[in-house]
């Protein structure tokens, strides 16, 4: 039965992926920094592991925990949605510790099993806020930039062992508690001068018709991991998808 560890399963995007490998017959290791089973399917097949993806020891000992994997869900992530005057240095590190290096860091875990066994998949949760620049969200799209040239590179030293990594880019996802969870966690201190400004591009993102719904996500890691031919970048959403379609034409 194959095997697959998830980042970031106490809510959102990671419950969704971790239901749908559960829901197919998949054994399931759903991590995140405080275990629970809320909001997960009951099932034999999941198995809870704390982790927090930016401590080196809390990584290594939920690896040796999980045992062989099959694949590995990189979904662990934070935002922030503020102007570069607005966000303190501190923040900015925590999340490039986070959503870049943490990613890294698993992925540099799982990998010498992997390549011994010549088989396995990594999958990063990026976003599609990478495809255009926008407003209030330069260090969050850096963050995500950043692991997207990092996939992409690491899959041409991965193909060599018989192992794929593969990128998916969610769209905005008002449904999931990630945007309540970043203002929490990382405050939104707006400075005076960009208030409007910012308070205006929030009130576009809220009015979108086109969004991002968890199984949309789910979907696509289900078949980055199970597609052989699955392309090395996915949109997941509706507006992630418009937002590709737009990127590539431009490039054309």
């Amino acid at each position: 039965m194959p095997r697959i560890l998830i980042t970031g399963c106490s809510s959102g995007f990671g419950q969704a992926i971790a239901a749908r490998f559960l829901n197919e017959g998949w054994e399931v290791v759903a991590t995140m920094r405080t275990p629970s089973a809320d909001g997960l399917p009951a099932s034999d097949r999941l198995h809870l592991l704390p982790l927090d993806v930016t401590q080196p020891e809390s990584i290594a000992a939920a690896v040796a925990a999980a045992g062989p994997l099959d694949a590995l869900v990189n979904n662990a992530g934070v935002g922030m949605l503020n102007a570069l005057e607005g966000s303190a240095m501190e923040n900015a590190r925590e999340l490039f510790e986070t959503n870049f290096l943490g990613a890294m860091a698993m992925t540099q875990a799982v990998m010498p099993a992997m390549r011994m066994q010549r088989s396995g998949v990594i999958v990063n949760v990026s976003s599609s806020v990478t495809l255009r620049p926008l407003p209030a969200l330069s260090i969050y799209s850096a963050s995500k930039a950043a692991l997207n040239a990092f996939t992409k590179s690491f899959a041409l030293e991965a193909a060599e062992f018989g192992v794929r990594a593969c990128l998916v880019l969610p769209g905005s996802a008002p449904e999931t508690a990630f945007g309540r969870n970043a203002v929490a966690r990382m405050g939104m201190t707006v400075p005076d001068a960009y208030a409007p400004f910012v308070q205006a591009y929030f009130e576009t993102l809220q009015a979108a018709t086109e969004t991002t719904q968890a199984s949309d996500v789910a979907n696509a890691v289900w078949r980055a991991v199970t597609d052989a031919d699955a392309p090395i970048m996915q949109p997941a959403g509706a507006d992630a998808e418009a937002w590709f379609r737009d990127a590539e034409r431009a490039t054309v």
